[in-house]
């Protein structure tokens, strides 16, 4: 079992409102001390030159008494005064080197920019596919020159003919720095959330949703990559409504169950989903190498019974809370892979490849964030892979997982009515529902991750308030090459 105060503790701090349901992303952040010490390990003479170019900068004019700023001085153009401010620039023989202040410092080395030009004739303006050959790249590839300008970052590299050159736009290479990351990733900051999520629950209306491609629709999707669900109110409680909604992301996912699905509890699929039993926490697809991403449920109706209550626990959350009280359960769970398998249809059998599985908690190999939660203890398969050394330590895990799934501080219980759609991040959010009795409609659908990231980032394009993300549409009507998401 948790320790409850300590879960108290932090439950408190995670969910006191709506206001204070705590981002606690899973990610790694560079401090200013890091940058410095990486410019230490520089090449010396690079070191020293960018040390004594930063030095070198003029100071900031004093201010007169009341506060105005003097003009340049005349000795000193506007041009001057612009060129002062620009991010520094020096290379040594393997790499460009960008001084953002006199703190922060990003490395590019050569071939990496050399790969990633953006001209017309390295990469096409339209398809936004790479044209020049990597493999054709010096590895000793040295520029001819390096210079700041207004916008970027203006490099000449050595041809066969005439020089090549290409440029690099600063705000593109602060956001693609590698030596150190620079940017953070407060765009896509997860709110994790417990049962006091109830109290203000991330919802929008369906009229907003259905209008054309508009700021409602951001919304919703918005609501689904911080929160894992959302609900949406005012749904006209039919079949042909709600698959409309769902297209409204992307295409419907057809598996075994169909594609857009309409079940009650009759048993006509081999599945516990098409009963009156009660089922716990879990997520959709782990017999699957690729779950479902989204999963959208309305309840048509609910006859001549009662019960059927939806349950929702914030799966990133109770990781978070495993991996502060229980490090060693936390990298069992990420270590050790769970098999799992559909099987109680006579006609299809399924298994992820490999059949092995995949661990509970699945980690983004670049960042090291939590990426997936897969777990259906009903579904599990056969342990047969578990090292006899583990067996214990495994089982142990899983208890302490399931008594964090299945306490009252992580659940959050919602009695779904006629016309409210909920729909849930599949990778984030599990879900079960309480025992029932009497007559229950309910249809929904899976929509793939890929499609749900897709359109997310079409409209973060239109309407983001980060201005890196925008398309202005004063622009060219094409995606420009340097997107941030390309």
């Amino acid at each position: 079992m948790l320790r409850s105060s300590a879960l108290r503790h932090i439950i408190e701090q995670s969910t006191s409102s709506r206001s204070s349901v705590t981002s606690r992303c899973f990610r790694r952040s560079f401090s200013q001390s890091t940058s410095v010490q990486l410019l230490n390990n520089l090449h010396p003479n690079l070191t020293r030159a960018a040390a004594s170019a930063a030095a070198l900068r003029p100071r900031p004019v004093p201010q007169q008494p009341n506060h105005s700023r003097n003009p340049p001085p005349p000795h000193q153009t506007i041009a001057e005064t612009v060129a002062d401010d620009l991010p520094i620039s020096s290379m040594d023989n393997k790499r460009v080197a960008v001084g953002w202040d006199t703190r922060t410092w990003s490395r590019f080395h050569h071939i990496w920019l050399r790969d990633h030009c953006r001209c017309s004739e390295c990469f096409h303006p339209t398809t936004k596919q790479r044209l020049v050959n990597t493999f054709e790249i010096p590895p000793d590839l040295q520029p001819l020159a390096v210079e700041s300008k207004v916008d970027g970052l203006q490099v000449t590299w050595p041809s066969a003919s005439t020089p090549h050159i290409s440029f690099y736009p600063w705000s593109w290479l602060k956001h693609n720095s590698y030596d150190p990351p620079l940017m953070n990733s407060d765009q896509n900051e997860k709110i994790l959330w417990g049962s006091k999520i109830e109290q203000s629950p991330p919802t929008v209306k369906y009229e907003e949703v259905m209008t054309d491609e508009g700021p409602g629709l951001y919304k919703w999707l918005q609501n689904i990559d911080k929160f894992g669900f959302c609900f949406v109110s005012g749904v006209p409680p039919t079949p042909e409504a709600t698959e409309k909604l769902s297209e409204r992301i992307g295409f419907i996912r057809e598996t075994q169950y169909g594609k857009f699905w309409e079940f009650t509890s009759d048993l006509s699929k081999g599945d516990t989903a098409y009963t009156t039993l009660a089922l716990g926490a879990h997520t959709d697809n782990t017999y699957f190498t690729d779950p479902c991403g989204l999963q959208l449920f309305h309840l048509l109706s609910h006859t001549d019974g009662s019960g059927g209550a939806t349950l929702l626990v914030d799966g990133f959350y109770v990781a978070s809370i495993v991996k502060e009280l229980h490090p060693e359960v936390y990298d069992i769970l990420s270590r050790v892979p769970v098999p799992a398998h559909a099987a109680g249809e006579q006609g299809s059998l399924y298994r992820p490849s490999p059949s092995t599985g995949y661990p509970v908690l699945r980690h983004d190999l670049g960042t090291g964030d939590l990426m997936q939660v897969r777990w259906n203890n009903d579904d599990r398969s056969v342990m047969r892979r578990l090292e006899g050394s583990l067996v214990e330590s495994w089982y142990n895990a899983i208890r302490t997982w399931h008594s964090c799934l299945t306490s009252p501080d992580s659940e959050y219980w919602v009695q779904l009515t006629p016309g409210t759609a909920v729909i849930i991040n599949n990778h984030r959010v599990l879900h079960g529902r309480s025992a029932f009795d009497g007559k229950r409609r309910m249809c929904g659908a899976y929509i793939g991750m890929d499609e749900f990231q897709s359109k997310l980032a079409v409209l973060s394009e239109k309407f983001s308030p980060n201005p890196d993300l925008r398309v202005s549409e004063e622009s060219e009507k094409t995606r420009s090459v340097w997107s941030p998401y390309l």
